[in-house]
């Protein structure tokens, strides 16, 4: 019978590996077997991330995906495109309309191109948050037509391999919505018959429930779904989880500040997803359980994690600022952090491949903390333990009971093959006061020749320990990058560039509608190239978009200000567009933006609001405006007092604003309607 995991032992000790036992005696080990990727996952949040200039740039990227290096990620989660405000900003929909089809629009694609050239074994998976409006057919919801949303969904797959030779693994469903029962099903026929069976499906990436209940009632979705996801899962599943006997993954987590606190929940949840909840690649780890010579030594369900988000490339005072991996939001200035989440996250990544599996023995130290052992089958060994404090590694979500950490000695015994280990590597990481704080070093190897695989560890609060046998573990470096600067006091856009690299101009942040370089046949002089908003009808929402379409841009703390921008407005009579500043929200919270912003409309009128909605009115009245004509807007804030110019002439002055004191430049439409901007320019007051 075979004989995996732990034995009788003295508290404290731990023993790894597992003996195959027979009449005979032992012979070699059994295992436990989960697969480990690890995954990153992004969405809106590498915004500013594509206009960094070279080498910062690679180098921010190497730090993430290149093997051995930094973070060294496994899998890459992206958004699709859905035209929608997804939590830090909108992505575009490689398809605006029904008959309409680009690939190369927003950065996903490069991003997907640039892990892959650094490495060429990542996962790669796909996940709707919002969807473009024509899906939804004047309704809020994308199972009005299943076939069509299921094609949708279809045609970004096979446009990711035909376009950029991308060949995506897994899809999802809608993140943390509804799902549809029907649509699933339709959504599995439809990509087996375009040829697609190979990418699997993960549902519903919302709660255990009712996705689990729903597959044990339903066969026919049982057998479609590869994976349910659930988000921020708190290290544990639900029972009908388990009975599907599918993988489980945690597939949005963290989302914390990435601060010492952010590195020790990454680093507990790392180890705790799969101890606890048979769940594994928190961050970007997802493991799978399969069984042992034929005989299931733990419950056949994979868990799997992913943690949100990748990189903190967007304005920090959008939500979740600085949740990222690591923080480069200044392309400006080429200025990046290499937080210590990338070097918690190292201590996994860098010791384990996907095909590496879990053993048994795994769990809880007796004094706090935990362990997780896995190997590659052939003979390679990564032990990982943690002993993260509750002050120091409580995650942003769910709410985490207190607990203690405090010294205490662990001793490990390998047995089976793994007895006959000579040496492990060792890598430390030591979270908490700078004093005391070390980041991914390298220790002493352990020599096990004369101990009989035994060892013992000196564990104290918030270190983290990598043993293994693996000799290809590397800190990376690169040169100090630029000092921190802010945005430029004086910055301007004209935005002729004829070929485009990107789809949007460096540095503005859609928050609602999608803003894109547009070259306008019908003008071959000064407006031949411009900045246009694209959409002509809301898109299918994932959170409180606002009515108008506004993209934010420069520095938060900026109060006194000129902003000036040509503009463009397409619809006759009902359209209308704005010049703003002091922008204060973005992200979830753009529909109840304040600011101060400078309105014209078709219909001959102009209007200053001091919200985005337009319920707070500082002034009004008409000027000489039409459609189809280009006008220059300026809006000029000093102090407690507002004024602004139409093509050079003041419309309106000294108008009083107390709220609020700072905030983003930003343009946008009164509407989901096409206009353009030109010749953008901010100077903002030192």
């Amino acid at each position: 019978m075979p004989h995996c995991g732990s034995e009788s032992r003295k508290p404290g000790t731990t023993s790894v590996g597992c003996d195959w036992l027979t009449s005979e005696g032992p012979i070699r080990f059994c295992l436990e077997v989960r697969q480990v990727p690890q995954s990153l996952f992004r969405k809106a949040t590498s915004r500013l991330l594509v206009n960094y200039p070279e080498p910062y740039r690679s180098q921010i990227l190497d730090y993430l995906f290149k093997p051995n290096f930094g973070a060294s990620l496994h899998i890459l989660k992206v958004e699709i495109g859905g035209d929608g405000q997804t939590t830090d900003g909108t992505e575009p929909s490689h398809m605006h309309y029904a008959l309409d089809e680009n690939y190369f629009r927003g950065y996903e694609w490069w991003l997907m191109k640039e892990a892959k050239r650094r490495n060429p074994n990542i996962t790669l998976m796909g996940l709707p948050w919002s969807f473009p409006g024509w899906l939804g057919k004047h309704f809020n919801w994308p199972y009005v037509n299943l076939q069509l949303t299921a094609y949708y969904v279809m045609t970004w797959i096979v446009g990711a391999k035909h376009y950029h030779d991308l060949d995506i693994d897994y899809i999802g469903i809608w993140n943390e919505r509804s799902f549809d029962i029907n649509y699933i099903k339709v959504l599995r026929r439809m990509l087996n018959y375009q040829g697609l069976d190979r990418v699997k499906i993960i549902a519903s990436d919302n709660l255990w429930e009712p996705i689990s209940a729903s597959m044990l009632l339903d066969s026919e979705l049982m057998e479609v779904i590869d994976v349910i996801g659930a988000h921020y899962p708190g290290t544990h599943t639900v029972k009908d989880a388990k009975l599907t006997n599918k993988k489980l993954w945690s597939s949005e987590d963290f989302s914390t500040l990435n601060s010492d606190v952010g590195a020790g929940c990454l680093g507990r949840i790392l180890n705790q997803n799969y101890i606890n909840g048979y769940m594994t690649a928190l961050l970007d780890i997802y493991i799978l359980i399969t069984s042992c010579f034929g005989i299931s030594l733990l419950p056949n369900k994979p868990f799997s994690t992913i943690a949100w988000n990748l990189v903190a490339s967007y304005y920090e005072q959008l939500p979740y600022g600085r949740c990222g991996l690591m923080t480069a939001q200044e392309p400006w200035s080429g200025h990046y952090v290499v937080e210590s989440p990338i070097w918690v996250s190292a201590h996994t990544t860098q010791f384990t491949q996907p095909g590496w599996y879990y053993l048994k023995t795994v769990g809880h130290l007796e004094k706090g903390g935990s362990y997780v052992a896995l190997t590659d089958g052939l003979g390679n060994l990564t032990i990982i333990v943690e002993t993260m404090s509750h002050k120091y590694s409580t995650c942003i979500r769910p709410f985490l009971p207190y607990y203690n950490v405090s010294h205490q000695f662990a001793t490990f015994v390998l047995k089976g093959s793994f007895s006959e280990i000579p040496e492990l590597q060792v890598w430390y990481t030591k979270l908490g006061k700078p004093s005391t704080r070390f980041l991914f070093k390298q220790l002493d190897s352990l020599w096990l020749l004369d101990s009989g695989g035994t060892f013992t560890l000196e564990l104290r609060e918030d270190e983290l320990f990598t043993l293994t046998t693996l000799t290809t573990g590397g800190k990376g470096s690169y040169p100090l990058p630029p000092k921190s600067q802010p945005f430029p006091r004086i910055y301007k856009d004209d935005f002729n560039v004829d070929y485009p690299f990107f789809s949007e101009a460096p540095n503005f942040a859609d928050q609602t509608g999608v803003f894109e370089y547009f070259t306008n046949i019908e003008d071959p002089g000064e407006h031949h190239f411009t900045l246009r908003q694209v959409l002509n009808q809301r898109p299918i929402t994932w959170a409180a978009d606002a009515s108008n379409t506004i993209s934010i841009i420069g520095d938060y703390k900026w109060s006194n200000l000129t902003v000036t921008c040509d503009v463009y407005i397409e619809t006759p009579e009902k359209g209308g567009v704005f010049i703003a500043g002091r922008v204060n929200k973005g992200g979830i919270l753009i529909r109840s933006a304040r600011g101060v912003f400078f309105w014209i409309f078709a219909n001959g009128t102009y209007r200053v609001t001091g919200d985005l909605a337009g319920w707070i009115i500082y002034a009004l009245g008409h000027v000489d405006v039409t459609a189809k004509k280009w006008y220059t807007l300026t809006l000029i804030i000093k102090g407690r007092l507002c004024s602004g110019m139409l093509n050079g002439t003041y419309v309106w002055t000294n108008v009083p604003v107390s709220f609020p004191k700072n905030g983003w430049a930003a343009i946008g439409t009164h509407a989901f309607e096409f206009a353009q901007f030109d010749n953008f320019r901010v100077e903002a007051a030192s």
